[in-house]
């Protein structure tokens, strides 16, 4: 190696002979096909263009920097004990790689970056040479580095199980690719980040998200996993948020510069190798999926296919869906280690966010010790409704509830599940074939069972405003309950109630009927009455069907309301109604004689007979 040269202009011929440059201005080096590793170094003051078809591999850190007449650069560090990193007025580039060129730095070691660190930033060290990538920057460090702000439209690449870590901090106008081979910090404790027009991120190592202090940081970009054990991990501090709005999906196509998928049911299905197996660790953080103007959820994905890890750190984690439409978490969320997701509960809450059209599916059982809230313009479904699409919540954690400010949909096909408590004001509506069981209830929305049973075990719905009964399938079962008082009750012909046989009782609106005999009648509501093992067992009748007399004078005879999609007749009971049809003792008599002229009316050839309820 020859003593240094002061150039600028085209300083290919001294890189290529492994000189020592001093800029002295603008220079190029235009690198003929091939990789040529240069182990000068490049110092002054000037801008750097690589360009040609080949790669340029820098073996030792070059230390140039734009003249000082063109430096404006301005970075701060507010936030006093919980300093942090502002990059404002960012200089141009001092460093550009053309399209059609590969510039690499390091050669799998601690050496080989461009730049200047004047600034003292805390955390890391902020690069005043800034670098523009329209072609390709491969980077071959063993170390933690920035690369100032990066602009153009190329790719970014790191080398799989290359140990070093690229530090991502202020607003990056870079449109182009990420590929990520091992580890990238996205902001960080000391620094925000941004990058609002990069194309997309290819993951095959772990994407790590931190933020300041009181911060919300947003990542926009899709992320697409190339290899099997690669996550994108997402801490924060207090008063913070991390904000995704993109979809983690497998990529079978493409390279790291353009990925793609050619089926997005792969998401869904497990491939060899497990190569479509992505996952994320949320350590003690407030992360966000969806901004309210996407419906494509962040984790597509089975058990099989991802995971979803809530860690408790500095603080508890939480996990908020704000989407517009309806999305699907074929996963469940867990607390364990990686990919052993159930070795532990989830640490976190999760939330439902109040967003016009959110509409939230759990198609797996879930296994997070915390609260779930469900805001008031939001659904949450407890199973898809589709065989294989079964969902539950964990319960018996000293965190698990249900917050239910808008609306709850239990629709499992095959597999009962049981609800953790449930409080708020949103409603709860059964219409899958498995029952669920409620152990704990104090929400003052609506209750339907449209399909299947819904269990009162141990509590009651007696803050609920109404229930309502929609489908001839539809069992509320009341037997186990701690009460059974109903402010409001419908029910179509056919739905069914059960009680205890031992104190069968029911209480609508203000009143209270004890159960006995054929047949019950509370305002125009009408039941059959039997017997089943250790159930008395209502069975809603249409109006016309009861061909008993009027069960009381108090019977007021108004049309029902439905509360939800309705088959045949509902018939309809209220707090102002209330009349008792029941067959017991001296009224038993008195009406069984009324019921018989009745029956005499209408066909004197029939014998008299106690009244039957009949369909």
């Amino acid at each position: 190696m020859g003593s240094a040269v002061a150039a600028d202009g085209d300083i290919t011929a001294a890189v290529l002979a492994n000189r020592d440059v001093v800029l002295t201005g603008d220079a190029v080096v235009r690198v003929p096909q091939g990789t040529h590793t240069y182990t000068g170094v490049i110092s002054g003051e000037g801008a750097l263009r690589v360009s040609g078809t080949g790669t340029l591999v820098l073996a030792k850190d070059s230390t140039f920097t734009l003249p000082h007449s063109r430096q404006h650069q301005r970075v701060q560090i507010p936030g006093g004990n919980h300093p942090y990193v502002v990059v404002g007025s960012p200089d141009e580039p001092a460093v550009t790689v053309d399209a059609g060129a590969t510039l690499q730095y390091g050669t799998g070691g601690t050496t080989g970056l461009i730049g200047s660190f004047p600034y003292n930033t805390p955390g890391y060290q902020q690069n005043q040479d800034n670098i523009q990538v329209d072609g390709t920057l491969r980077l071959s460090l063993t170390r933690l580095f920035n690369l100032g702000i990066i602009s153009g439209s190329g790719l970014v690449t790191q080398p799989r199980n290359i140990w070093g870590t690229l530090q991502i901090c202020g607003t990056n106008p870079f449109s182009g690719i990420f590929d990520n081979g091992t580890g990238v910090n996205f902001a960080s404790t000391t620094c925000a980040a941004d990058l609002p027009n990069a194309r997309s991120v290819v993951n095959r190592g772990s994407w790590i998200i931190d933020t300041p202090l009181n911060h919300t940081v947003v990542q926009r970009q899709n992320f697409y996993s190339h290899e099997y054990g690669n996550d994108v991990n997402v801490h924060s501090r207090p008063g913070s948020k991390v904000i995704l709005t993109g979809v983690y999906s497998w990529s079978d196509s493409g390279d790291g510069a353009a990925p793609s998928l050619s089926d997005p049911g792969l998401n869904w299905r497990p491939v060899a190798h497990k190569l479509n197996k992505r996952g994320t660790n949320i350590e003690g953080a407030d992360v966000q999926w969806g901004d309210g103007t996407t419906h494509q959820i962040f984790m597509p994905g089975t058990a099989q296919t991802v995971y979803i890890n809530l860690h408790a750190r500095r603080q508890r984690s939480r996990l908020t869906f704000d989407y517009n439409g309806p999305v699907t978490l074929g996963a469940p969320i867990g607390g364990g280690m990686y990919h052993d997701t159930l070795s532990a509960p989830g640490a976190g809450d999760v939330v439902i966010a109040d967003t016009s059209g959110n509409d939230v599916t759990f198609a797996a059982a879930q296994y997070y010790d915390g609260s779930t809230t469900v805001g008031r313009s939001a659904t949450l479904h407890l199973g898809s409704g589709t065989a294989g699409g079964d969902g539950s919540l964990h319960t018996g954690g000293a965190l698990d509830k249900v917050i239910d400010n808008g609306s709850l949909v239990l629709r499992n096909t095959r597999t009962p599940t049981l609800l953790p408590a449930v409080t708020g004001a949103g409603s709860v509506t059964q219409s899958g074939a498995a029952a669920t069981t409620v152990t704990s209830t104090a929400y003052t929305g609506a209750t339907t069972v449209a399909k299947g049973s819904l269990i009162v075990s141990g509590t009651s719905l007696r803050t609920s405003s109404a229930v309502a009964l929609t489908g001839p399938s539809a069992v509320l079962d009341l037997s186990k309950a701690r009460d059974t008082t109903l402010r409001k009750l419908q029910a179509v012909t056919g739905a069914k109630i059960l009680l205890s046989r031992n104190s069968p009782e029911l209480t609508v609106g203000s009143t209270t009927a004890t159960v006995s005999g054929t047949g019950l009648a509370i305002g125009g509501a009408h039941f059959s009455v039997s017997r089943a093992g250790a159930h008395t067992v209502l069975t809603a009748l249409t109006s016309a069907a009861a061909t008993g007399p009027a069960p009381s004078p108090a019977r007021t005879g108004r049309a029902a309301t439905p509360l939800g999609a309705s088959t045949g007749t509902m018939a309809d009971t209220g707090s102002n109604v209330g009349a008792l049809w029941t067959i017991t003792g001296l009224a038993g008599v008195v009406l069984a004689g009324v019921a018989a002229v009745f029956v005499f009316v209408r066909n004197r050839s029939r014998p008299r007979t106690a009244p039957r309820h009949s369909r």
